[in-house]
């Protein structure tokens, strides 16, 4: 029986490090702040929201919520947006995703500026992390992923890994991630043929498809390693993940639970790139 990967102790362990830095910035009059920027009221984007501002609070970064009209047009959005990107109190901006029909991404994909780009919008972020270039922003997802890989030691050099979805989110940038600290690396999706096959090839194996439980233990591979970025409700209606835990688990040595796994780091790496956004505005480092 493989053993779980919890986030918790790996997101109390962040947290604690940004409060302690927060604290020692505020001391010298300095504060880090979050602006959250969500169009309409899509109840994935106010749980997430919830759960970010519970964060920022615990670990001392300010935060403000800029709420827009889901029927606002493009222009008023980008608008906006420059507004809260010109605020140099803003250190962070987390821009919920997708955005209206109305709003074309890419159109207003270069407001934020990189520095301020906490979740890795702005193409030049993108391009920073396919360079294996540490100064910008990867997308919290994918970096609380890489961060629990860390907290447990799991060695990442040399391993083949196997990352099952490919969005811009979480997949792509999950790679060049992988890529950075010396793995293997093999992406898949839904057009990949003998998927099974390939999955079970992997020493690290990463769900990030969008599926409820699609990864069985015919996936993975005898001792691996199954990172379970997927957060889905089952028809039951309780929240699962990509893999089917229970099942993965007779084969695997280690794997995420969905909840209480990557996606509970994810708001704790958020707080780490606030205080990075902060520290750079500073030129703190």
């Amino acid at each position: 029986m493989g053993e779980l990967l919890k986030g918790k102790p790996v997101a109390d362990a962040i947290a604690l490090e940004v409060k302690k830095k927060a604290e020692e910035l505020k001391a010298g009059s300095i504060k880090a702040k979050l602006m959250i920027v969500r169009v309409g009221e899509r109840e994935d984007d106010l749980s997430y929201e919830r759960a970010a501002v519970k964060r920022m609070e615990s670990c001392g970064i300010e935060w403000e919520v800029t709420s827009l009209p889901r029927d606002i047009s493009q222009d008023e959005f980008i608008k906006k947006l420059e507004s809260v990107n010109n605020d140099k109190s803003v250190h962070g901006i987390l821009l919920f995703r997708p955005l209206p029909a109305q709003i074309d991404e890419n159109a207003v994909k270069h407001v934020i500026s990189p520095e301020k780009d906490v979740d890795c919008f702005n193409p030049m972020n993108v391009a920073k992390i396919a360079e294996g270039d540490k100064t910008g922003f990867a997308p919290c997802t994918p970096t609380a992923a890489m961060e629990l890989l860390k907290y447990y030691n799991i060695e990442l050099k040399g391993k083949k890994a196997v990352v099952i979805g490919r969005s811009m989110v979480v997949g792509k940038p999950m790679a060049f991630l992988l890529l950075g600290e010396n793995a293997t690396v093999t992406i898949c999706h839904s057009k990949t043929e003998n998927l099974e096959q390939v999955a079970s090839e992997a020493d690290i194996l990463i769900a990030a498809i969008g599926r409820p439980k699609m990864i069985t233990d015919k996936f993975v591979k005898e001792g691996a390693v199954v990172i379970d970025v997927g957060i889905n409700v089952d028809s039951q209606g309780n929240i699962c993940g990509d893999a089917d835990t229970d099942m993965c688990r007779d084969k695997a040595a280690f794997i995420t639970p969905v909840p209480a796994g990557v996606g509970s780091v994810t708001t704790a790496v958020l707080a780490k790139h606030v205080l990075k956004g902060c520290l750079i505005a500073n030129n703190l480092i």
